[in-house]
């Protein structure tokens, strides 16, 4: 391609943030407007990668590759293949649908969040882009910093010891595998080119080393059991974009490491440590869906929901066959698209109420009718109803996990069951029940936030119906990434790369 449109796709939102910066800071109105329009030219940028995607092949597309650090062997290298490519657009539309979110909300330091905002979507675009092991851990560990001041700056009253717990948590992770890399680059043939490591054999010794190193970044970003702690502080802290995008991209990230790291580049050891990756999965799905039940404020609910929903993910990966590592890559998607509404949601009730004690609602169903036929949709999907796009993702993992070991389907079973008890149950409480005192004169959704909601509620509805819109993506790169893992993706099997 003659136009590098994976560059253009990481560094147009960060060119358009530092623009920003020109405009002087009173100008609030404009630097809304700006940060819209930005997102939104971004989000159409990403609509010729979609459209020119090739879905025949497993090779990486749209190739960009530039040396950087010669004496090294560190390159400037981009690529996209069929599971890379979806996180592409759930970025994209939710820094839009952050940006609509914040609108109002955000009245302090507006320039500066909106700076904030579009630096980490180009961040986050170069997490799914680099096929430069080095260069994907620039932007690994640079989208912390605009995510630090978004909870640090914007965030609640607990918000400094939030975004250090996060941030803290991240970073050993990160420097674990950063060891992990650098043990990589040498015994790999000094090279930190992806798909180079990804077709060699090394030792299981080796491996596991390396598993463990990778495991330690990976799964605190996912989050897994028991390293989640993290999560439901800088949820509960962070405005409701911050909320939105780590629900929605900065989570999937961990289990978009394990799918482009650890299972390629380290098959054996994924294959060894199969039994406790299902298990950690199975106890995420059931621990977080019964802390679920306990929790009193909305945003903590949501957010040990989410631990449970990767659980489902992670149990999708690691089943290692067609439809669960399938459902679990979709799952990720609607997981982001779900949770991502339902904190979009709290974010606009929060504004009105200024509270997510869930005993101070009751009765929204006859207040704000048609803010609660969105929540009611947004809570059908994260239960797994049919005819949304939770479902087949669900699906999915729980047919790959009956194929591997039938068990993790039955006990991850559980978890629909207690995840239907938890949501309903608060849907009651907050839409029915009697009108609470003070909840009488909320008002309706406005236009700004009803176009808001729109985009999120028809993607779970057409998911729903059509899954193999987005399957279609998956299936080739999925099946080559399953011949990796059983060892038929070696070196033996000459991988090739595009020029």
């Amino acid at each position: 391609m003659s136009i590098p449109l994976l560059s253009t796709l990481i560094f147009f939102p960060v060119l358009g943030g530092l623009s920003l910066l020109v405009v002087p800071r009173q100008q609030t109105a404009t630097i809304r407007l700006m940060a819209l329009l930005i997102s939104l030219i971004e989000l159409v940028l990403c609509l010729p990668v979609v459209l020119l995607f090739d879905k025949t092949t497993y090779l990486m597309q749209f190739r960009e590759h530039l040396p950087w650090i010669k004496a090294l062997n560190i390159n400037y290298s981009l690529g996209i293949d069929g599971i890379s490519i979806l996180f592409l657009l759930l970025t994209g539309l939710i820094i839009v649908l952050s940006i609509l979110v914040s609108w109002e909300s955000i009245t302090t330091k507006v320039q500066e969040f909106f700076v904030a905002l579009l630096l980490l979507e180009g961040m986050m675009m170069g997490v799914f882009c680099a096929t430069d092991f080095f260069l994907f851990y620039i932007f690994w560990e640079a989208m912390l910093i605009p995510m630090f001041l978004i909870i640090g700056v914007w965030g609640g009253p607990n918000r400094i010891y939030a975004t250090v717990k996060f941030f803290l948590y991240t970073l050993v992770g990160s420097l674990l595998m950063l060891v992990g890399i650098i043990l990589l680059y040498f015994k790999g043939g000094q090279t930190f080119d992806i798909i180079k490591l990804a077709g060699q054999a090394y030792p299981l010794k080796l491996q596991l080393l390396l598993f463990w190193a990778f495991f330690a970044a990976f799964a605190v970003k996912v989050p897994m059991w028991p390293v989640h702690t993290w999560l439901p502080d800088a949820h509960t802290e962070a405005p409701a974009a911050g909320s939105v995008i780590l629900a929605g991209v900065l989570i999937k990230m961990g289990a978009y490491g394990f799918l482009r790291f650890s299972l390629p580049i380290l098959p054996d050891a994924t294959q060894q440590m199969l039994l406790p990756m299902l298990i950690l999965s199975v106890i995420a799905i059931v621990y977080g869906a019964i802390i679920c039940l306990a929790q009193t404020d909305l945003k903590r609910l949501i957010a040990y929901s989410s631990v449970s929903h990767m659980g489902f993910v992670t149990l999708g990966l690691f089943a290692l066959n067609q439809h669960g590592l399938e459902g679990g890559i979709l799952q990720m998607i609607n997981h982001g698209i779900v949770t991502g509404a339902l904190f979009l949601a709290i974010g606009m009730v929060y504004e009105r109420t200024h509270t997510r004690e869930i005993a101070a609602y009751g009765g929204l169903a006859s207040i704000m009718p048609i803010f609660s036929g969105f929540f009611l949709l947004f809570t059908l999907a994260a239960v797994g109803l049919p005819g949304t796009n939770g479902f087949i993702g669900e699906f999915l993992i729980l047919l790959g996990g009956f194929e591997r070991l039938p068990w993790t389907a039955v006990v991850a079973a559980s978890g629909l069951i207690l995840g239907a008890w938890y949501m309903l149950w608060l849907y009651q409480r907050i839409f029915f029940n009697g009108v609470k005192e003070g909840m009488r004169d909320l008002v309706e959704l406005n236009l700004r936030e009803i176009l808001t909601l729109v985009p999120m509620a028809l993607l779970i509805i057409w998911i729903g119906l059509y899954p193999n819109a987005l399957l279609s993506f998956l299936h080739v790169s999925v099946s080559h990434l399953l011949d990796q893992v059983n060892g038929i993706g070696l070196a033996g099997m000459a991988l090739p790369i595009q020029p």
